[in-house]
């Protein structure tokens, strides 16, 4: 069913400004089951308001009803308010934001369809803190856009594209919004706290995506031509514009800008320093590049981090933080010093820099989020995101690196559980592909290892951050070189002594489940049982249903169009030849890879009379949004693994 702005209210409902006393949830000591893994994290995502006196958060109940609700605290009040909730059926919090003291933006995205076809919209809310007053609204009018921009008949998918904050009109952001024409935005200046907009500059020369600088004046347009992948970087000059780069986004390296320094002049942007990205910095007068910071055999693809009190460029989000402002080098080699086990990230200030917030993992700590207070010295817990899990049952990571068959050095992360190997072993391909996995807690990894079972995860050729080529290996390349790199991984744990060739199976989820499937068809006799949630099992039907889309040219570039080519990559076309087991679960409101990917490769597999299991979550995503989801996940795979892996 479509869901209009007009109602989206009604399914992200909203909460009287409900009082309770706050708290915090001490660490049981429990053993822990596939509940306490699967369970939605307690608390996430917290932010300071500007001020540094309230935090927003989203915290996860179940009881009486499996709930999502944002809500704010007030340190100064001791007060606790409960702002909108949602089922996760139809509707989520995307993501928030404080916008000033009193009032946050909020984002939510819920299901759609445009014809026939299943899409994510986005809507842009203004909540106030506590709820009273004009409460929560939608902040775009769209009866009031529509009439501006003379275009009735469009309605935008995604509206929540703020490009400015303006932290210095703390009643006004800048939103990017195809008001006019599909995928072609115009910049509108929006009033937070009664939804009146103005047109700042109209949509124009294939402009996809607009930045501004930090006196809030756009000055880049990023076009894009998605038949060609010809991209081009604009720089507004007054009535003209000059190119600044320009470049194939399908197979060229490009540059990529970042933000602006608070010095309108100097602009960051993301180039390659031979196979690997890295940052520089740009003077628009001079025309001089700089390189800022680089990491040697890895990409930096994090984005810039800006302070609040001088509103300049200080950093950039690269495994962590980066910090080239000395000011937060100290804060953070202070954190460091005093939690030196685990990973610490500063992830929200006040404008004076007084109050922060910090988030810290580790492998074996689930993340706890702290409040850092600089003038009196004190950092206190504040949330925990998984405190019913049994921290003793908990492996580290090691990065490890293996040879391919044809000599390229693959890394991988390990995890063992206790005691002497050879374990019982899951080879766990990330999704994406173009992705990666990292050390710190993983709640599926740390499921896994609970279970007594060792976990590879290796970061094969398409993953993201190891430089150009090693990512262009996806273009046309699934089920070909990037699965003989996780076949590979599989023999290196046997040969290592970690795993006995005959006690692994192989988990993924959206490319890692295709990776999971596909290793069933190529590697028939590798794998005692595969996993796939949400897994991509034909490529061709992939590629057709990108036709509805703009990106339809990109998809591709990077799956291929040749149709004999395709099914020959795609388990579902070569599932005669299957021997493993297989569990195949998947959401039934999907966006990202559609259910039928998983309903065609069980009617093939019945027809084949394979042994296989289908689980269809009612309502489910591609993200186990639903608790009830993700726990039913976690006991048909718990079930499913014990009946073949032996211990």
């Amino acid at each position: 069913m479509h869901h209009s702005p007009s109602n989206l209210l009604i399914q992200l409902l909203l909460l009287c400004a409900a009082v309770i006393s706050f708290s915090v949830t001490a660490q049981q000591e429990e053993p822990s089951s596939y509940l306490d893994f699967s369970a939605l994290p307690a608390y996430g995502t917290p932010a300071l308001a500007p001020d540094g006196t309230k935090v927003a958060f989203v915290q996860n109940v179940t009881s009486p009803n499996e709930l999502t609700m944002l809500a704010t605290y007030d340190f100064k009040e001791g007060k606790k308010y409960y702002l909108l909730q949602t089922d996760n059926e139809e509707v989520h919090v995307n993501w928030y934001k404080w916008v000033n003291n009193e009032r946050l933006i909020v984002s939510a995205l819920y299901q759609s369809r445009r014809g026939k076809t299943k899409v994510k919209d986005t809507r842009l809310l203004s909540v106030r803190f506590d709820g009273g007053g004009k409460g929560t609204f939608n902040l775009i009018h769209w009866q009031r856009l529509k009439s501006r921009a003379g275009n009735p008949t469009h309605t935008p998918q995604f509206q929540d594209e703020v490009i400015d904050w303006m932290p210095d009109d703390p009643e006004h952001i800048l939103v990017s919004i195809d008001a006019e024409v599909l995928g072609l935005p115009s910049v509108y200046k929006v009033n937070v706290n009664t939804g009146s907009l103005s047109r700042v500059i109209r949509g124009k020369k294939g402009i996809r995506d607009w930045v501004t600088d930090r006196q809030h004046n756009v000055r880049i347009g990023i076009s894009l031509d998605y038949d060609t992948g010809e991209r081009e970087v604009l720089l507004k000059k007054g009535d003209s514009w000059e190119t600044l780069f320009a470049y194939n986004a399908m197979t060229d390296k490009g540059e990529y800008p970042m933000g602006f320094a608070l010095d309108p002049n100097i602009l960051y942007y993301r180039g390659y320093k031979g196979d690997f990205k890295a940052v520089y910095k740009l003077n628009l007068k001079t025309k001089e590049r700089t390189e800022v910071y680089s990491d040697d055999g890895y990409d930096v693809n994090g984005s810039l981090i800006y302070s609040p009190l001088t509103n300049d460029a200080i950093g950039v989000r690269h495994d962590g933080r980066f910090y080239w402002d000395t000011r937060y080098v100290a804060l953070q080699n202070g954190l460091d010093q005093s939690l030196p086990d685990y990973n610490n990230t500063l992830v929200s200030f006040s404008d004076d820099e007084q109050t922060y917030l910090v988030y810290s993992e580790s492998d074996t700590l689930p993340g706890v989020f702290l409040l850092g207070d600089r003038k009196a010295g004190r950092l206190d817990a504040l949330f925990h995101q998984y405190p019913q899990i049994d921290t003793t049952t908990l492996s580290k990571h090691s990065l490890i690196s293996y040879e391919a068959r044809d000599g390229v050095s693959v890394e991988a992360y390990l995890t063992l559980p206790e005691g002497e190997g050879p374990f019982p072993t899951i080879i766990h391909p990330h999704g994406g592909p173009g992705a990666r996995d990292f050390s710190g807690f993983d709640y599926w990894t740390a499921y896994f290892t609970s279970k007594g079972y060792a976990v590879l995860r290796p970061n094969f050729r398409g993953s993201q951050g190891y430089g150009f080529s090693f990512a262009q290996s996806q273009m046309k390349g699934w089920g070909l070189a990037m699965q003989d790199d996780i076949t590979d991984a599989a023999h290196w744990m046997v040969e290592q002594g970690h795993a006995e060739k005959d006690n692994m199976c192989i988990v993924g989820a959206s490319y890692g489940g295709y990776a999971a499937l596909m290793a069933t068809v190529k590697t028939p006799n590798l794998f005692k049982c595969a996993v796939s949630f949400a897994g991509v099992s034909s490529l061709k039907h992939m590629v057709l249903s990108a036709r509805r889309f703009l990106n339809n040219e990109f998809v591709k570039n990077q799956i291929g169009d040749d149709f004999d080519d395709l099914e020959a990559r795609s388990p579902y076309y070569n599932a005669e030849n299957i021997k493993t087991p297989i569990l195949l679960v998947h959401g039934e409101e999907d966006r990202v890879v559609r259910v039928r990917q998983s309903r065609y490769m069980a009617d093939e597999l019945d027809d084949l009379d394979k042994t296989y299991n289908f689980v269809e979550l009612e309502n489910g995503d591609h993200y186990l949004s639903i608790q009830r989801n993700r726990h039913r996940f976690f006991q048909e795979m718990d079930t499913f693994l014990d009946r073949y892996l032996t211990k």
